[in-house]
């Protein structure tokens, strides 16, 4: 399955609405009411919005799902191998998303 329509399924599934398909850095990516969101690094890994707070901690709990490069680091971002990771804590992570993104928008 494409990484794009799966993360789209799952973000239906947990009735996650507002989300589409789109474009991000010359890869397929998900946005929030055009607001970015999640994007295919590679074949095989997610590029995805993260609270810095919890970043190093799921990154140390979760070692074989989540971590970063030097590239990403002080960004709320981290990145996620997708053939790894489970529906559930994928879900998760986009929930985790779109609330930081409708929490940028009260403010």
């Amino acid at each position: 399955m494409d990484p794009i329509d799966r993360l789209l399924r799952l973000a239906a599934k947990a009735g996650l609405a507002g989300l589409e398909r789109s474009v991000s850095y010359g890869t397929p990516s998900i946005k929030l009411r055009g607001k970015f969101l999640a994007r295919l690094k590679d074949d095989t890994t997610l590029v995805i919005r993260c609270p810095l707070d919890e970043k190093d901690m799921l990154m140390a709990a979760e070692p074989d799902f989540y971590f970063q490069t030097d590239h990403y680091v002080g960004h709320p971002a981290m990145l996620v191998r997708l053939e790894a990771i489970d529906d559930a804590r994928l879900t998760a992570r986009l929930e985790q998303a779109c609330a930081m993104q409708a929490a940028k928008k009260r403010r």
